[in-house]
Order: C-alpha cells, then sequence, then structure tokens
C-alpha cells in the first residue's frame, strides 16, 4: 500500500528554516522548564510515599484535602485516577515501615467515616534511591545514544552516524521542551517524570533511529545509483521514495498512541504523551536533521575539495613549450 506516488518534493531545500524552527522550540520549551518547573518528577525518581486507594462511593477531593491537612500532611498531592473513587495520594514524607501509609488511612477514616475504601498500592522510595534513578535514567539515555553512534558508523559512513545521532538528541530535547509547554498550558495533563516517561524516552530514541535508517538505507542505493547528480537531489529523490512507508508507519502507530492516551487512563498518561510527541519529532527529524546534516556536511566538503583543488592549479609551476 502506498499514500504518495512518485512525489517530488523538496525537502531539503528549507533545512535551515526547520533548523532554526527546532532551535526555538528547545529554547522556549528549557525556558518554561526552568521557569515554571514543570514536569514534576515522580515519586520514582524524587523519593516519598504514594498511596493508590479506591473508594467506594466518589469521594470530594477538598475534604481529602482538608482530612491529609488535619493528619499533619499540608499541601499533600492529591489527583483522581479515572474516576471519582479512585485517588493518588502523594507525599514526599518517608518514615519506617508503612507508618505514613497508616497515618494517611487514619486520616482519611477520621475525616471520611462513611466512605469504606482500600489500598490498592503502596510505594515507598527513599531519596538515595530516587538519586540513584535519575542517575542511572540518564546514562541509559547517553549509552543507548553513543551504542547507536557505533552501530551506524559500521553500517554507514561516518557523517550519516552524526547526523542519526544529532537527530536522536533534537528528539529527546524536542520532545522535553514540548512536554514542557503543553504542561505549562495544560496542568490539568498532570505530567510527571517517571520510569513510565523514561521508557517513553527510550523507546522514541529506537523508533527515531529506525526511521532514519530507513531513510538513510535508500540514501545509499542512490548514491551509488546516480553518481553523476547533485547530493541534494539524490537525498530528496531518496526522502520522497521512501514517504509513503514513513507515513503509514509513524501514522499507525501515533493512531495506536493516541488510543492508549485518551482512554489508558492517568498510569499510562506520561508514557503515551511523550512516545506520541516523539512519533512527530521523530519522523520530523528524519527528514529535516539526520538528512539535512549529511546534505550539510558532504556539500561542504565538496566545497573544501573543489576549492583544493583550484589552489592546487593556480600554484602549480608552468611549462613552457619549446618549439622544435
Amino acid at each position: 500500500m502506498r499514500i504518495f506516488e512518485n512525489t517530488n518534493y523538496d525537502f531539503l531545500d528549507k533545512r535551515k528554516f526547520f533548523y532554526i524552527f527546532s532551535t526555538v522550540v528547545i529554547i522556549i520549551g528549557f525556558i518554561v522548564l526552568f521557569t515554571t518547573r514543570s514536569i514534576p518528577l515522580g515519586i520514582d525518581f524524587s523519593g516519598g510515599t504514594e498511596l493508590q486507594i479506591r473508594f467506594e462511593k466518589d469521594v470530594n477531593i477538598a475534604d481529602l484535602r482538608e482530612a491529609m491537612d488535619n493528619a499533619g500532611f499540608s499541601g499533600m498531592e492529591l489527583k483522581t485516577m479515572g474516576t471519582e473513587r479512585d485517588v493518588l495520594f502523594r507525599t514526599p514524607m518517608q518514615e519506617e515501615g508503612q507508618l505514613v501509609s497508616d497515618k494517611i488511612q487514619q486520616g482519611i477514616r477520621a475525616k471520611i467515616a462513611d466512605n469504606n475504601f482500600e489500598v490498592q498500592r503502596i510505594d515507598k522510595v527513599g531519596p538515595k534511591i530516587g538519586a540513584e534513578l535519575r542517575r542511572n535514567a540518564l546514562f541509559a539515555v547517553i549509552f543507548s545514544l553513543i551504542a547507536i553512534l557505533i552501530y551506524l558508523a559500521f553500517r554507514f559512513q561516518f557523517v550519516f552516524a552524526v547526523g542519526a545521532v544529532v537527530a536522536l538528541f533534537h528528539d529527546v530535547l524536542v520532545t522535553i521542551a514540548v512536554i514542557a509547554i503543553f504542561d505549562a498550558i495544560f496542568p490539568n495533563l498532570r505530567l510527571e517524570f517517571n520510569q513510565s516517561m523514561l521508557a517513553a524516552f527510550l523507546t522514541l530514541v529506537g523508533f527515531s533511529s529506525n526511521d532514519t535508517v530507513i531513510v538513510f538505507d535508500r540514501i545509499r542505493e542512490n548514491i551509488k545509483l546516480f553518481k553523476n547528480e547533485d547530493i541534494l537531489h539524490v537525498m530528496n529523490r531518496s526522502i520522497n521514495a521512501t514517504l509513503s512507508r514513513t507515513i503509514i508507519t509513524s501514522g499507525t502507530v501515533f493512531l495506536t498512541v493516541l488510543v492508549l492516551f485518551i482512554f489508558g487512563g492517568e498510569v499510562n498518561r506520561s508514557f503515551a504523551f511523550t512516545f506520541a510527541v516523539g512519533i512527530i519529532t521523530g519522523t520530523y527529524s528524519s527528514i529535516f536533521v539526520a538528512s539535512a546534516i549529511v546534505v550539510d556536511w558532504k556539500e561542504r566538503g565538496n566545497a573544501l575539495l573543489l576549492k583544493e583543488k583550484s589552489l592546487r592549479l593556480k600554484t602549480a609551476p608552468k611549462v613552457k613549450k619549446i618549439n622544435a
């Protein structure tokens, strides 16, 4: 099945515009991230105690907040998990055993005695473990990018590997920026950086690199077939040839993740939103970042070779012709 037949779009002619566009999005996103402190850390990375409780009847969050204030948990984070009966309690407090969770349950019973509840999940993460998880998360992303760089350097020319890894860095930064912007504009999304979001980042790195490899494979084939063509034309030809496959693959995965985001509940929301943004940025970067970097690198290399050849011709000693 092909959506686009015999297309001839000049994708790379406007590559400098897309360089600027990506840079602006990243800058705005990180300004929002550092000024509004959006994308809060989940308990996996910040440490604390988290309870997921299901009540028999719908419960008022304001009543629960008052109950927590009376129990000594002023400012505790509370949020519903899809229904008004499922509530997530989160506090940075940590004590021996289950003292914190016991106090939370006592506070609820003292304020809301006519609504029985069941504790479905208790998570407790110490500050040292949270710091270790943050460090390991950073290492996971960095090492995955290094591994991809090494693999692509063996499979393609080094310039292709550099273009792909720069595109992957671009994907991670743009995705973080977009999450920060959306979290600031739509706080009801309740996005947070937890292990699910980390999994989404690692998944989008793999997904984006796969898409880039498909494009690069066609570019490598066409460079051999069209040796006399300009590199820009060869690259555009290759991108157009893989356009249908890219749109179908990315589109179907995006629709699946969109359904997960809408119907998957709050637990899966961070993963689904992050991966959905990553699919868009990964597809975009395969064309306008990875391929564009290869074009600029190749054109610059060709320009330097022509300049060097021209200088050699100018400085070469002239041979005088002697008539017999």
